[in-house]
């Protein structure tokens, strides 16, 4: 007798609620391709008013207001390759390149070998990841591309032959 009543209460709580879906087919406003949906059809009729209101706004600023333009302003996307300086304009944390000295198991023998480093080269920036614990990577400069970090590393692997450059995230300002 409950599932009865279960059953019974489902069904007809069902029966009352109807849903009236339907296929809506849509232009995307950036890339103009088409977007199929389904919806109930309140809310196909609330989106298109609130759609008609942003189109009559738009179209009464620009009549009132000269300088506006009618239609939105495409943005201008350059065919070339951007500067670094364009690159870190816009991001100032980028994804480059660093020397990894080599990975050590404490903090104390990481600092060793961190000012030792500096004695030999005063002119790289020379860092500890503790990210790895309990090993720590030494780290030392920043560069844009491998190919800027060979003449360090060329230099650095004379007195450490385990380095190698590893990609990481580096500070667009103080990279070569």
């Amino acid at each position: 007798m409950r599932n009865f009543i279960k059953i019974f209460s489902v069904l007809s709580f069902l029966g009352f609620y109807t849903i009236e879906a339907q296929q809506v087919v849509r232009k995307d406003t950036l890339s103009g391709t088409e977007l199929v949906m389904t919806m109930d059809s309140r809310v196909n009729d609330a989106i298109t008013n609130l759609e008609e209101k942003c189109a009559r706004v738009a179209v009464n600023s620009s009549v009132y207001n000269d300088d506006a333009p009618a239609k939105p302003t495409k943005v201008f996307v350059p065919n070339r390759e951007l500067t670094n300086a364009e690159v870190c304009r816009k991001n100032p944390r980028i994804l480059g390149y660093k020397i990894q000295i080599t990975t050590v198991k404490s903090n104390e023998e990481a600092n060793e070998i961190k000012a030792y480093f500096r004695k030999r080269f005063p002119n790289l920036k020379v860092e500890t990841d503790a990210s790895l614990r309990p090993n720590y990577k030494i780290l030392a400069g920043s560069y844009f591309t491998k190919q800027s970090a060979a003449s360090d590393l060329s230099r650095v692997r004379e007195y450490f032959k385990s380095a190698v450059s590893v990609q990481y995230r580096i500070f667009c300002a103080e990279a070569k």
